[in-house]
């Protein structure tokens, strides 16, 4: 059986740091650094407008000479937010992470944000299931697997 979002968020939980659009991006980095995360998800309201990335920052604010203390953060968010669903799998949602080159996705059900998943969640979740299948195939060798 395949291993689905909604498994992992059980796991790291719904949590999602969000921000307005109006804020500066220097305001945004701080709730960044505060929290220890590399993206932040914009909202308006219950509304997903756009994600805001430390790939952003480095590529709209640091070599382009601008800001970060005057730029509002709706000037250089990320817009077109590409979302997985509650029920994608893990496989997916590292497939589109690979070809879009992302490492958050927000999560969505229903169109409503429920959470969001890093390539870092997806690649200590697939470890776990190697470490564990290699331990399972240990113990059968062994002859110690339960019947």
């Amino acid at each position: 059986m395949k291993t689905r979002v909604r498994d992992l968020l059980k796991e790291k939980g719904i949590e999602v740091l969000t921000t307005p659009p109006d804020v500066t991006v220097f305001d945004t980095i701080e709730k960044m650094v505060d929290r220890n995360v590399g993206s932040i998800v914009v909202m308006e309201g219950a509304r997903l407008v756009g994600i805001f990335t430390e790939r952003d920052y480095l590529r709209r604010i640091v070599l382009q000479g601008r800001s970060s203390k005057t730029t509002e953060l709706s000037e250089v968010m990320t817009k077109n937010v590409i979302t997985v669903e509650y029920d994608a799998t893990v496989d997916q949602c590292m497939t589109i992470m690979t070809e879009k080159k992302l490492r958050h996705l927000p999560v969505v059900e229903d169109g409503a944000l429920c959470g969001i998943i890093s390539i870092g969640d997806c690649v200590r979740h697939l470890s776990k299931e190697a470490q564990a299948e290699v331990e399972d195939l240990k113990n059968y060798i062994s002859g110690q697997y339960p019947a």
